[in-house]
């Protein structure tokens, strides 16, 4: 009796995981409208997978002390059977799944998706801030030239925080200069946060599945909602052969394109790389630091910007369903997306003239648009509205 009660608990929960399994994936109910830009959460989460997947693997032959790190990670790519497969798939993973979130963020706000739920857009904000902590991470690990004074350079830019600046970079280092302990942190706080970031993306899914998916346009309030399966799973299926030829692209045929050759040569404190570059995805908020002088501003600059972004949804809060009314703020858009890769292009660029006086320019363009593009958003689309509905 005893036996086929507890047989019987573990059918109803089999039963209610099923249920739920079946009811938020195959049965949830999705606009018929939804282009390929919808892909990219669902491309996201494959990214991640595959990043945690080749991390575990990576971890089984890493050795995270200062005088191997760089030869275990010359081990896996010359000794470990597909090892190097695995760490090209890492390494270039990290920069893919980088485009496809920046690609994620810019349509929910192109298409003003973070409307829907303030939980759902900061969750989302939150997993691209633990995404940026860990790439950081990930990319001091194999202790190459760039690795090494990236995190010298970035970790000693919290120094410049009042009060606690010089206590926080030494509680990160654990010492009075990056070392092995340094490292060792870095490895565990890497693998700890990547975990974390599937945490807030199960969060993220939660708070998708209870607000709903949002339409391109909503310009038709009794538009058809279909399953998820097999119609969209069909589209995200699309999505992820596309995202598997560019994996395939990079990792066979230019595996080190998206990184810097100096990280290729092991780290060494007593001398400085000519020019201390970050992967792309830093570059746009690099640029920003390193054209400001004084490092505070510089810390205050970058923190503003990204503060700019998450708070977008608490000044824009008109629901338009007119997409006609919106010519104007999508051109502010594209203008706001142009500044942004071009901060990102003169990042790369040796800090000198004329590329310094170009990044601050730039700097001060970007406020002067963020800014526009926030304060009138509401105002600049009512306005447009309203002239749409008199020549009506």
């Amino acid at each position: 009796m005893l036996f086929y009660r507890k047989s019987s608990s573990v059918v109803i929960k089999s039963s209610f995981f099923k249920t739920q399994l079946w009811n938020h994936i195959f049965k949830y109910p999705t606009p018929l409208n939804l282009n390929y830009f919808w892909n990219f959460g669902s491309l996201a989460g494959i990214c991640l997978a595959i990043q945690l997947f080749t991390g575990i693997f990576l971890n089984m032959y890493y050795v995270s002390d200062a005088s191997m790190a760089f030869n275990s990670v010359e081990y896996i790519m010359r000794e470990v059977n597909y090892g190097w497969v695995f760490r090209y798939i890492h390494a270039n993973g990290a920069s893919i799944f980088f485009l496809v979130v920046y690609i994620h963020i810019g349509r929910a706000l192109y298409f003003r998706s973070y409307t829907s739920s303030l939980f759902l857009w900061y969750s989302g904000i939150a997993i691209y801030a633990l995404m940026m902590a860990t790439a950081f991470l990930g990319y001091v690990l194999p202790w190459g030239q760039m690795s090494f004074w990236g995190a010298t350079v970035i970790t000693g830019i919290l120094g410049a925080l009042p009060v606690i600046g010089e206590f926080l970079v030494v509680w990160i280092w654990g010492d009075s200069n990056v070392s092995m302990i340094t490292l060792y942190r870095f490895l565990v706080l890497h693998y700890v946060l990547a975990f974390a970031i599937v945490g807030l993306s199960l969060l993220h899914l939660i708070f998708l599945h209870k607000s709903g998916s949002t339409r391109p346009f909503k310009s038709n309030y009794y538009i058809e909602y279909i399953p998820f399966y097999p119609n969209f799973i069909t589209k995200d299926s699309i999505g992820f052969l596309a995202l598997a030829l560019i994996f395939s692209f990079f990792v066979c045929f230019n595996p080190n394109d998206l990184g810097h050759p100096d990280n290729y040569i092991m780290a060494n404190s007593l001398v400085t790389p000519a020019h201390i570059v970050p992967e792309w995805y830093f570059l746009p908020l690099y640029a920003v630091l390193r054209s400001i002088e004084s490092k505070v501003l510089g810390v205050a600059v970058m923190g503003a910007i990204i503060l700019s972004v998450a708070l977008i949804p608490l000044y824009d809060n008109l629901k338009i369903d007119n997409p006609n009314a919106r010519t104007i703020t999508k051109i502010i858009f594209w203008i706001w997306v142009a500044t942004w890769i071009a901060l990102g292009f003169f990042g790369s660029q040796p800090l000198q003239y004329p590329y310094i006086t170009v990044q601050r320019s730039l700097v001060c363009f970007y406020f002067v648009v963020i800014s526009f593009f926030i304060s009138f958003y509401n105002y600049i689309d009512k306005q447009t509205l309203k002239i749409l509905i008199n020549t009506k």
